[in-house]
């Protein structure tokens, strides 16, 4: 998995926390799915059949003061990378048909996670402020101008880095199982019949989805980084690592309210729906049928593993 699997793990799953019970995910050979009282893990052995899994979901953002605006992002966001961590292990050792006990300790799980969001910070935060700041050089350009150029940067960074790993044998089977995870939702939320030749004709584009999620925390960022102002570039850079959280927050609670109107929510995030072609594929049946798994462990209808 790539260092923004984790990431995209738990920003999917984060929309999928107000209104409508059910969000997911892809992993590999599998789907992660969220129902309201507990977590569905689906994944396709070596041999075909599929293992399953399931856990309680008792969501951070409902305890303490974590239930606020704003904090409740922060903490949907941190709970969500943590199970998406033991999602991707677990997917990892059953599709190569390993021990499916799992074997990160908590010291492994936090330098895994370390790692992963290293990543993320110096691919999607600090390259797009070096770029920017290259590319104004000798421009006099005004502040929010020059936040406008680094939010443009940002977000084609991140395409680009998508159609890129699309490119990729294996990431094209997990974009493919992220396309069933969608088909499957949708399915569930217009009362069809959960088959995957019926799931199949629905769409692979859902309106929670996280990539188009990434849009809005590009766009609020340029607000953001713009108010923290300028200074010298450790400055810069330090800033979009401290207030990276507000941004989720406020973020967050865009989608929230956005999910909720059926007029210009809808309409505002219409356009970020598009990114989806790039990060979904068509699936087949095969992996439709793991999607259901996942769901069906997710609403507390499937066995225990």
């Amino acid at each position: 998995m790539t260092l923004l699997g984790r990431l995209l793990v738990a920003i999917h799953l984060l929309l999928s926390a107000e209104k409508i019970p059910v969000g997911g995910q892809a992993v590999i050979e599998g789907v992660l799915m969220r129902g309201p009282s507990q977590w569905g893990l689906a994944v396709r052995r070596p041999e075909g059949e599929i293992w399953t899994k399931a856990w309680g979901n008792r969501p951070w953002s409902s305890q303490g003061l974590w239930r606020f605006p704003l904090l409740r992002g922060m903490a949907t966001m941190a709970e969500m990378l943590v199970v998406g961590t033991r999602a991707l292990t677990l997917s990892a050792q059953v599709s190569l048909g390993e021990d499916e006990e799992e074997k990160l300790s908590p010291w492994e799980l936090a330098l895994s996670l370390a790692v992963a969001i290293a990543g993320v910070v110096c691919l999607f935060l600090l390259l797009p402020l070096w770029v920017s700041t290259w590319i104004q050089e000798g421009l006099r350009l005004s502040v929010w101008a020059r936040h406008l150029l680094e939010g443009l940067v940002r977000a084609v960074v991140f395409i680009g880095y998508v159609a890129l790993i699309g490119l990729w044998k294996d990431m094209r089977r997990v974009f493919a199982y992220h396309g069933a995870e969608h088909k499957t939702i949708n399915a569930w939320e217009a009362d069809a019949t959960l088959k995957p030749h019926v799931v199949g004709r629905y769409s692979r584009i859902h309106g929670r989805c996280g990539t188009s999620f990434i849009l809005v925390v590009v766009a609020v960022s340029i607000v953001v980084f713009a108010l923290v102002g300028g200074g010298p570039w450790w400055w810069k850079g330090l800033s979009r690592v401290i207030f990276l959280p507000l941004v989720v927050g406020i973020s967050y609670e865009i989608i929230r309210w956005a999910s909720r109107s059926e007029g210009l929510g809808r309409a505002i995030m219409a356009p970020a729906l598009y990114l989806q072609y790039l990060t979904t594929r068509e699936p087949d049946e095969d992996q439709i049928e793991v999607a259901l798994a996942a769901l069906r462990e997710a609403l507390g209808d499937g066995n225990r593993s």
